[in-house]
């Protein structure tokens, strides 16, 4: 998905673990307004109408986003959680892809032991089939975070799932839970353009404290959530300010 209107850099969009690039569906009016350039909101690979990997990296899943950036655009990327990281990523490895910033929202940076036990066993459950859709929806809605942000009638929820033979499944590859942890630090060391680490002041999943480790410049959004793109697009949006 993407809207063309004139203007210098790309703005790239990139959703967390289990959504799609249509979370960020409602920006459309605002970027309209407010981003002078082009944008694009790819599903990550194994998400959506995404193909998936045979082997998920954060490597890997920048890799596929680079393949959909033409060689000549000048890039910021705006990434949610996972695509934060993948953002990262994007930056942090020469793909002939220019990436003038990177604003990671919300990136989970201390995983414990169990965390990571139960991802890796998300990863290896086989696709579970519902009955309607309205029981995949929320399943999609809890795999994704967005229960409570989304209801699932929206149309935007239609592109997390899948309908084959009257059974309902998530598009969501669950072997992507199966990128595991990431080194923060290499890749921000790697990266030599700027970063901001931003997080909403009630979000449980990363502390100011953990992400002021990096050395780099932290923002904390007063009253949102981990999915403060949902909760507040306009105060999240002002963070790309500097890159306009």
């Amino acid at each position: 998905m993407s809207e063309e209107s004139g203007g210098r850099a790309v703005l790239v969009l990139l959703h967390g673990m289990g959504a799609t690039g249509d979370v960020w569906l409602p920006w459309a009016p605002l970027l309209e307004q407010r981003w002078p350039g082009r944008w694009s909101a790819p599903d990550l690979a194994g998400h959506g109408g995404a193909s998936p990997l045979p082997e998920y990296s954060f490597t890997a899943l920048a890799d596929r986003v680079a393949e959909s950036l033409a060689p000549d655009d000048r890039i910021v990327v705006l990434g949610h959680s996972l695509g934060g990281v993948v953002g990262l990523a994007l930056a942090a490895a020469d793909r002939g892809v220019p990436v003038d910033a990177v604003v990671g929202l919300g990136i989970k940076a201390v995983w414990s032991p169990a965390e990571l036990a139960r991802a890796a066993d998300l990863a290896a459950r086989p696709v579970t089939w519902f009955t309607t859709r309205d029981e995949a929806a929320r399943r999609h809605l809890r795999v994704s975070g967005l229960t409570g942000l989304l209801s699932p009638e929206r149309p935007a929820v239609d592109a997390g799932l899948r309908q084959v033979d009257g059974r309902w499944r998530l598009a969501m590859d669950p072997a992507a839970f199966a990128v595991g942890e990431p080194d923060l630090a290499a890749l921000l060391a790697a990266i030599d353009v700027p970063v901001l680490l931003a997080r909403g002041e009630h979000d449980a999943m990363v502390t100011d404290a953990q992400l002021r480790e990096y050395d780099v410049p932290v923002v904390t959004l007063p009253g949102l959530g981990h999915n403060a793109h949902i909760e507040d697009p306009a105060a999240v949006l002002a963070l790309l300010d500097p890159w306009r």
